[in-house]
């Protein structure tokens, strides 16, 4: 392999840490750890969710931000109104401003780069937002931007077919010698896929995959950790 691209987030940092700041900061609710945990897989599941919506010109990128927090919040009959979702909302972007890499991360990532592999990026997203957090990550240091793509700049998000067309114009890509590595088993792994690259699932919140699933990835991790020995082992 020699060109690996890599997700932004829940990928190369975890994205949990932001929200329990955030929950903890606006909640009067005294949420214990676990209830926070369970509060941001809802969040992250309406999250994709509305994201599509989003895409698809059905609702306001407004509705998308504050949507995902008010179905989380309804399912644990949480009173939420949109007005303090949309704090929620500009709390949880402040606090990304804090954001790190795994530790292993940044270590494969050095790795890599040293063995003069192509790294490149590729996330969903509002391209301010997401630019802000990969800024704040430093990703820069590995990975120039013109090897970095934000869905809301190419006009189609993952897993879509056209953009990781995209991309492989962009880079000049070999698919057969290209790997994705991604958090979300339907956005990542199976538009990876689909465009007929290779896939590692950075699955380090254990979900599970259904038995009947079409599409599989070549590698899954549960961890930063297993990813790292994974590329370690292998080189």
């Amino acid at each position: 392999m020699n060109t690996y691209i890599f997700d932004v987030d829940d990928t190369l940092y975890d994205q949990a840490q932001s929200f329990h700041k955030t929950v903890r900061k606006l909640f009067q609710e005294p949420l214990k750890d676990e209830e926070i945990d369970q509060l941001y897989k809802a969040s992250r599941k309406y999250s994709e969710i509305l994201f599509d919506q989003s895409e698809a010109g059905e609702i306001s990128q407004f509705e998308w931000q504050t949507g995902r927090i008010i179905a989380a919040c309804k399912d644990f009959n949480i009173p939420i109104d949109t007005e303090k979702a949309a704090i929620f909302h500009e709390t949880y972007v402040a606090e990304q401003n804090n954001i790190t890499l795994f530790p292993e991360v940044e270590e494969l990532l050095n790795l890599l780069y040293r063995d003069g592999k192509q790294l490149g990026i590729l996330t969903n997203g509002e391209e301010k937002h997401q630019a802000m957090k990969i800024e704040q990550l430093g990703l820069n240091r590995w990975i120039p931007a013109e090897k970095t793509f934000i869905s809301g700049s190419i006009g189609h998000a993952k897993p879509k077919r056209e953009v990781f067309e995209f991309i492989e114009q962009k880079m000049d890509l070999d698919q057969s010698k290209t790997v994705y590595i991604g958090d979300n088993f339907e956005k990542d792994i199976i538009g990876a896929k689909q465009a007929g690259w290779h896939a590692i699932w950075m699955n380090h919140r254990k979900k599970g995959l259904a038995a009947d699933a079409v599409y599989k990835p070549d590698y899954e991790v549960h961890s930063a950790k297993e990813l790292l020995y994974l590329f370690s082992e292998n080189s």
